[in-house]
């Protein structure tokens, strides 16, 4: 039995996808105010809870053999980045799972002061390596599914608006291809016990990004570059109201002020323990707007 956190996110769906046609026994733990209707249909089993609350995680764990952390923080990094997960890692111990694969980020391991989610990140992923549990670490780059929504504004209206550095490069990974990487890792030897570095095939700057929206939809872009300097005045305002909003904010704030890519030695390290072929951000975009 898999136990999978996050079962209604871009990457919680789609290992649950890839387990069931497996025909994988799956647990869903969500939210009763999520959708989760066609993980139902799939034939997962739906855990409905709270992962802010201890006794939910723990009913959860029982009789599961492999757990995927694939929950995101909904703001809350203490509670859900952090807490929840060293509850799953404490509760998988109890349990004996066989695997814990734990879906951190791209930069983990940098020690960004000011961004809740990579510190939460890190310290859960060192709290895991010293746990004693069997574990695979995957540490994506930006994911390809959360520019779906940007490519079809630009289909509307050939507007991209680029935040920070243009030259900033990034490694966008097919969120398909990492959701398959995270079922993989319980089965394969050589993840066990290993980090990776997950990204696309391309190392990409961000001016790149609306240049592969305007082949796609054979149209120039209308690039809004927004300085830095920008958010950051948005948000010391916030911070004025609401100091919590302000320190959330810093996650961002890290993301679009620094580099996350992939090295080429990280990414055929990747595709050598997986036997996989990462797929490009154009080939994912073209394939999800059907182009």
């Amino acid at each position: 039995m898999f136990l999978v956190t996050g079962a209604t996110g871009s990457i919680g769906r789609r290992v649950v996808r890839i387990l069931r046609e497996q025909s994988m026994p799956v647990r869903t733990f969500v939210r009763l105010t999520s959708r989760y209707g066609d993980l139902e249909t799939r034939g997962a089993e739906i855990f409905i809870g709270d992962l802010r609350q201890d006794k939910d995680i723990q009913k959860a764990c029982r009789g599961v053999q492999y757990i995927i952390s694939a929950h995101g923080s909904d703001g809350d990094a203490q509670a859900l980045d952090y807490r929840a997960n060293i509850e799953l890692i404490d509760q998988a111990k109890e349990n004996g799972v066989q695997h814990f694969v734990f879906i951190s980020v791209l930069g983990a391991a940098r020690g960004y002061e000011d961004a809740p989610t990579f510190k939460a990140k890190q310290a859960v992923e060192k709290y895991l390596q010293a746990s004693g549990l069997n574990y695979t670490i995957l540490r994506p780059s930006g994911l390809a599914s959360n520019l779906l929504p940007l490519a079809e504004q630009f289909r509307q209206t050939g507007l991209y608006l680029l935040n920070g550095d243009p030259k900033n490069r990034t490694s966008i990974v097919s969120t398909d291809d990492l959701a398959q990487i995270a079922v993989d890792s319980v089965s394969l030897e050589g993840a066990r016990n290993q980090i990776f570095a997950v990204g696309g095939p391309d190392i990409l700057k961000r001016e790149d990004i609306p240049r592969i929206f305007g082949r796609i939809f054979n149209r120039e872009p209308i690039v809004i570059n927004a300085p830095l300097f920008v958010f950051d005045g948005i948000r010391n305002t916030v911070g004025l109201l609401n100091p919590q909003a302000k320190n959330s904010l810093g996650t961002l704030r890290t993301l679009l002020g620094n580099e996350f890519f992939c090295t080429a030695e990280e990414i055929a390290r990747l595709q050598m323990t997986y036997n996989i072929k990462m797929e490009s951000l154009e080939s994912f975009l073209r394939r999800y707007l059907g182009l």
